[in-house]
């Protein structure tokens, strides 16, 4: 178990942890709620069926979790762009791999997009984060999610409208 353990944290520790941090904007909770996804991992790998690839199984757990700590949270709604700031925090992810708010630095647009996604619900930055981000099949990002294809393709295009009006919104200026 312990090599299988080690396999599965050297090739998905950073999409796992991006993902959660995209999700949650916080480093020491994103921390938690890895330790937490590893955690749930080691209890159940022996119920592992393999009827969807070892990522799938891995985000779909990373998605409960997270899920989970917002409902604890009553964090129903999106949380505000305004309460992360990239300048104060930009320095505490320190990972091999760049983390989102350095990618988001090196571009406006990009660092527009990643506020942006505050303004979406839920669901809508889930689908954005698995399909965009950790560039996931419309399939796998669908197992994770436990939703239809359609239902996937359905809240993407709704995500992307929403992503494009809000961005339209702050380059003219009217923030809300």
């Amino acid at each position: 178990m312990k090599e299988t353990f080690q396999e599965l944290y050297d090739r998905f520790h950073q999409d796992l942890y991006q993902f959660i941090f995209y999700m949650v904007k916080d480093k020491y909770t994103t921390e938690d709620l890895v330790q937490e996804v590893y955690i749930r991992v080691l209890k159940a790998y022996d119920t592992f069926e393999g009827r969807s690839s070892q990522k799938t199984w891995l985000f779909s757990i990373a998605r409960h979790v997270t899920i989970d700590y917002f409902r604890k949270q009553g964090r129903r709604q999106k949380q505000s762009a305004n309460r992360f700031d990239f300048e104060e925090h930009g320095n505490l992810i320190k990972d091999e791999q760049p983390t989102p708010d350095e990618i988001a630095e090196k571009s406006e647009d990009i660092q527009m997009l990643y506020k942006c996604l505050d303004g979406c619900t839920k669901d809508q930055r889930m689908v954005v984060i698995l399909r965009f981000i950790q560039q996931m099949s419309i399939k796998e990002t669908a197992d994770i999610l436990n939703w239809t294809e359609s239902k996937v393709k359905t809240t993407q295009h709704r995500a992307i409208q929403d992503l494009k009006d809000q961005m339209q919104k702050v380059k003219g200026g009217h923030t809300e």
